[in-house]
């Protein structure tokens, strides 16, 4: 059997997060430096400016990852395309196309232990079950999942909130069950989670804030006023607005 001591706590690393089968680990402070980049290495690491890793120990099960996150594994895991046949390589190929993600993301089964590449980002771990008929993600905001989780593309409703909402065409949306683990800019304190609880609850968010939200809300693209002549003169102009009930993850700064 195959063992590792990543998970051990030192004075430099530690377990942070824990969902399912997946796990952070977080460099408290990295040593690895140089006499010319400790100095930032401190500051940064104070500013919770961090490595971190997703680790991921299947028993029998599955993930999906980000093509090209997969650092080592120790184990009996096979790796799989993950593309059940000609049409469904078709769809991935566009779907990564209009998200600017990666085609296909391989798919990991069996018994043992992945771990992904360090990153900088934020990690968020989250039931796609509690999210309802699914989540809309930002792009570039996936990281991996279960193997039980349903991943496609999305269109907007409208043109408008294309072209007007900064937000893209087409989105990644998550459904079923199982955990998602998201690349966010903010840590998973400073987001705000916006609760639409009633049919025609509407939330207006001024800018591309929002990185995720409940698939059975409806976006779209208004005008802050009635009038041209209103929005100008409000200063605000357009607004993102999501109506119906569900769910928004809003970060305090623009991605």
């Amino acid at each position: 059997m195959v063992t590792s001591n990543i998970k051990a706590k030192t004075n430099c690393r530690r377990i942070t997060d824990q969902l399912g089968c997946f796990s952070v680990l977080e460099y408290e402070r990295d040593i690895s430096v140089t006499h010319n980049t400790a100095e930032t290495e401190y500051y940064a690491s104070k500013m919770n400016v961090r490595k971190r890793q997703v680790i991921a120990d299947l028993n029998g099960t599955g993930i999906i990852v980000q093509a090209g996150a997969m650092q080592w594994i120790a184990g009996n895991i096979d790796v799989q395309t993950n593309v059940k046949g000609a049409g469904d390589l078709a769809k991935k190929i566009f779907g990564g196309a209009v998200t600017g993600e990666s085609a296909i993301k391989p798919l990991y089964h069996g018994t043992g232990t992945i771990v992904l590449e360090p990153t900088y980002k934020h990690i968020l771990f989250e039931d796609v079950a509690s999210w309802g008929s699914g989540m809309v993600i930002e792009d570039s905001l996936f990281y991996a999942c279960d193997d039980t989780v349903i991943t496609k593309v999305v269109a907007r409703s409208n043109l408008s909130s294309a072209t007007l909402g900064g937000e893209g065409l087409f989105n990644n949306c998550l459904s079923g069950k199982g955990i998602a683990v998201l690349e966010s800019p903010v840590p998973r304190e400073e987001l705000v989670e916006i609760e639409l609880s009633e049919p025609n609850d509407v939330v207006k968010i001024d800018g591309n804030f929002a990185i995720a939200w409940s698939s059975s809300l409806t976006f779209t693209v208004e005008r802050t006023t009635k009038t041209l002549i209103g929005s100008a003169a409000s200063g605000e102009g357009f607004v993102n607005v999501y109506r119906g009930q569900g769910k928004i993850l809003m970060a305090p700064v623009g991605k």
